[in-house]
């Protein structure tokens, strides 16, 4: 039985690093495993304009620990006067490597998101010639729309359209959590789906059955058993399609325990350890390095990381249940079992 295991380091295609004190709180945890990550843009305010990364890209830096080699990966929050020469600019100068498409109102801080898509038909044709991609939420947010349909309905209504209209945009949908984002994403070329951690654990039952679990609450909303079986699916299945976006989303907890409670699981500190343990499960584990060091890479035409980590084998790993922010606290994703991979320091 395998005890140890070397990949390539892995990259986060998807993170939220928020700014402040919540940033150097969350920030050293991806450090740690992560060499690269594409930063969500979804302050307040968002990060809109070129200037605005390059800002924010300078607090991030600021706030690494010392030693630390982790490079953000800029995204500019596309709004509906977006100025595409903007995004021009920002991508030439390599400041940032995507632009993030928010259907306004689908999750935290995305209400300066995107309602009418004519409006931004002249930002995606800029994105097309330069080749620069599109990270998308992949959501409706009509009211009349069932919450755990609205990545489906999103496809067939907005993606699939919007795609057919722009032809060579190249698109990441982001966080799938459906069968049908996983056989959409697979059949599609200049396309790539990325997968969080918590997705390949939990389904809609450990949210709601046998009280509120506030803290596997997210969007897009764990679904059915069946859905997250295809996610590990296709995270196992080596296809270049598919790879790690964690979606890590710290919220204080008294945010999340709240009656309106904020979306988001924080999984940047064990999600190597749970990505292990998930694969191993499904006898895939020689599927990791290909899903969280290499695809994610070969989307953004970036080489993988040089260096390597170590995983290994053994008793049960003590991760913090929560991280201290100021006065509150950020829970860590609980994946209801042992981690008994972790990795080497």
């Amino acid at each position: 039985m395998t005890q140890s295991l070397t990949i390539r380091r892995p990259d986060d295609w998807h993170l939220h690093l928020r700014d402040g004190a919540m940033m150097a709180a969350v920030l050293p945890e991806t450090a740690r495993h992560f060499g690269r990550a594409i930063v969500m843009p979804n302050l307040v305010p968002p990060v809109v304009r070129g200037d605005d990364a390059a800002a924010y890209r300078e607090r991030i830096l600021a706030a690494l620990p010392e030693g630390a080699t982790f490079q953000p990966l800029m995204t500019l929050y596309m709004t509906e006067t977006t100025d595409p020469e903007d995004v021009r600019a920002a991508a030439a100068s390599g400041l940032v490597t995507a632009v993030k498409l928010y259907p306004a109102g689908a999750t935290t801080n995305s209400h300066s998101g995107v309602r009418d898509f004519d409006k931004v038909r002249g930002v995606l044709e800029v994105m097309a010639e330069i080749g620069l991609p599109m990270c998308v939420h992949g959501e409706v947010t009509n009211h009349d729309v069932d919450i755990f349909d609205r990545e489906a309905v999103f496809i067939e209504t907005v993606l699939d359209p919007l795609r057919r209209a722009t032809p060579g945009l190249r698109v990441v949908m982001e966080h799938i959590t459906t069968r049908d984002g996983v056989n959409y994403v697979r059949s599609q070329e200049d396309m790539g789906g990325t997968i969080t951690t918590h997705h390949l654990i939990i389904n809609r039952n450990h949210i709601l059955v046998g009280g509120i679990k506030p803290h596997y609450y997210c969007l897009p909303v764990a679904k059915r058993e069946e859905h997250r079986l295809a996610l590990v699916e296709a995270a196992t299945s080596g296809d270049a399609h598919f790879f790690l976006g964690t979606d890590s989303a710290p919220h204080p907890d008294h945010l999340k325990e709240h009656a309106c409670g904020c979306a988001g699981v924080f999984s940047a500190t064990n999600t190597m350890s749970c990505l292990a343990e998930v694969l191993e499960t499904a006898g895939a584990l020689d599927k990791l390095e290909a899903f969280a060091s290499l695809n994610g890479p070969a989307f953004y035409r970036l080489a993988p990381n040089p260096d390597t980590i170590t995983l290994t084998k053994g008793d049960p790993v003590a991760y913090p249940a929560k991280f201290p922010v100021g006065e509150d606290h950020v829970t860590l994703f609980d994946p209801g079992f042992p981690l008994h991979w972790r990795v080497e320091d």
